[in-house]
């Protein structure tokens, strides 16, 4: 999800730095995925270690101009260090989260395996269930109760759901507006009305519309980039797109005719800013075209 909008935009260097396994291997999945996308310099290093050595560069690993990804909370704020120093990174990407819109027409048991599926991911995780439907929120809080005895992460998705919560409103517009303040990093709408719905959210890293669409699918198959704002970020920040991985350059070129247009303009303009050194580089050009 990084690597192949890199290519398609032109990057010429791509570095992938994944954490080892304790063994010091590398799982074969990753080596593999980025043979196929053409990814041929992979370093054993994750954490906010990595970022620093992609920042500033090590003997080993190469300093590069722009860092991608989602992370923990050490990752994130690695990123955002990082960045003060000249180095551009995507936005801040992590801890994880998800806020599921459910209301009377929602399954239990898909809510609950949508929060626990994000609650899994770390500790700091965050999984939030906003409802309008009371008797919809203890159902789904049984479910997860339920679901998480079969989980082999569930000791870490119990201390997620301690940083979570279940929201009730009894008002619709006034659910949409607090879901629209938290500005989720993925937020599902799990409502029959789920279209309507999606019309009037305007902060959301990514919107899963529908009961069948669970936030998973887009980790792994559904073709939108999963590297997504967190901590509300979203309210200014869009998610990884090919746009990330372009640089824009404008140029421009006037002419006598355009000198003669515009020179004024941007005199008086210069002016109003006491800007006499701004307001001469036109005066002289229009003089010497009057000579």
């Amino acid at each position: 999800m990084l690597a192949v909008p890199a290519i398609i935009a032109g990057c010429k260097e791509i570095v992938l730095c994944t954490p080892p396994a304790k063994d010091g291997s590398i799982h074969p999945a990753i080596l593999y995925t980025a043979n196929q996308v053409g990814i041929t310099k992979v370093y054993k290093a994750g954490g906010s270690q990595a970022i620093g050595a992609m920042a500033f560069g090590t003997e080993t690993i190469p300093q590069v101009y722009k860092i991608f990804g989602p992370g923990n909370q050490f990752v994130t704020i690695a990123k955002q260090l990082v960045n003060i120093s000249g180095t551009a990174i995507d936005m801040p990407a992590g801890p994880s989260e998800v806020l599921v819109y459910a209301d009377s027409s929602a399954n239990p048991d898909f809510v609950a395996a949508d929060l626990l599926s994000q609650a899994e991911h770390g500790v700091d995780s965050q999984v939030i269930l906003v409802s309008i439907d009371e008797a919809k929120i203890d159902e789904v809080n049984a479910a997860v109760t339920e679901q998480l005895k079969a989980l082999p992460r569930a000791d870490i998705a119990k201390k997620a759901l301690d940083n979570s919560c279940s929201v009730f409103f009894k008002d619709k517009d006034e659910a949409i507006e607090f879901t629209n303040n938290y500005a989720a990093e993925h937020l599902i709408l799990a409502s029959d009305d789920a279209d309507d719905i999606a019309t009037q959210i305007h902060t959301a890293g990514s919107v899963f519309i529908g009961h069948l669409t669970p936030e998973s699918a887009g980790d792994y198959a559904s073709g939108t980039n999963h590297t997504l704002p967190t901590n509300a970020y979203a309210r200014m920040y869009s998610g990884v797109s090919l746009d990330a991985f372009i640089k824009k350059i404008t140029f421009q070129r006037i002419t006598a005719e355009g000198i003669k247009n515009l020179g004024p303009h941007v005199e008086r303009m210069a002016a109003a800013e006491q800007l006499d050194a701004h307001k001469n580089a036109v005066t002289v050009r229009l003089k010497s075209l009057l000579s």
